[in-house]
């Protein structure tokens, strides 16, 4: 898909975020989410995952940040009747256009896909030496594959998932559409923990 295509997509809003490429499991059981999750399924089309900004992950509709991620569902099972347990994988991001709230709470909105960061530019040294202690620690299992550490996007929405920051601060990560100054920015977090060396941050 290029950017700036239109999509018709449902949202999940949730209080978390999604990046692209990263794996998501979610445990679905309320019936407007089951009843999304068959329509993704039955039609493989993919759901829009968005942080919350106003309102609850359940009972009436959240009001969404309007920069989301696309989630295609890679696993799913159904342990008990009336519960889905989803893998969930990130794909593009997009941008809302229009929402329209169903009677069932379930959001349906027109989105438009947003560019992917341009080119593949040279990884941080700093950032791509944490995250690959990262993963030697955690196990690359814990990861999307391949790994791609020479991707300077790959590495910097694997750290803006496992870095501690506010939800706030991975969705302003998420809006960036430069690797170089996400990594940026990246950077200055793990100066604050002592990770990176303060003068370069």
């Amino acid at each position: 898909m290029q950017a700036n295509d239109v999509q018709d997509i449902f949202i999940f809003p949730l209080g978390t975020v999604l990046f692209p490429d990263g794996l998501l499991p979610l445990k679905v059981f309320e019936q407007r989410y089951m009843d999304m999750t068959k329509d993704c399924l039955r039609d493989g089309r993919p759901f829009g995952v968005c942080l919350i900004r106003e309102g609850q992950e359940v009972g009436t509709a959240a009001v969404p940040e309007p920069v989301g991620c696309l989630a295609t569902i890679v696993h799913w099972e159904m342990p008990q009747l009336g519960v889905f347990q989803l893998l969930a994988r990130g794909g593009e991001r997009f941008r809302i256009r229009e929402t329209r709230v169903q009677p069932n709470q379930l959001i349906a909105a027109s989105t438009e896909t947003l560019p992917s960061d341009t080119g593949r530019d040279p990884v941080d040294p700093t950032c791509g030496g944490v995250l690959r202690a990262i993963i030697d620690k955690a196990g690359a299992e814990r990861f999307p594959s391949p790994l791609r550490l020479d991707d300077a996007a790959w590495v910097g929405f694997r750290l803006a998932e496992v870095l501690p920051m506010e939800a706030a601060a991975r969705q302003q990560l998420l809006e960036l559409t430069d690797a170089q100054e996400r990594l940026a920015r990246l950077k200055q977090i793990l100066a604050r923990h002592g990770l990176a060396p303060s003068d370069t941050a």
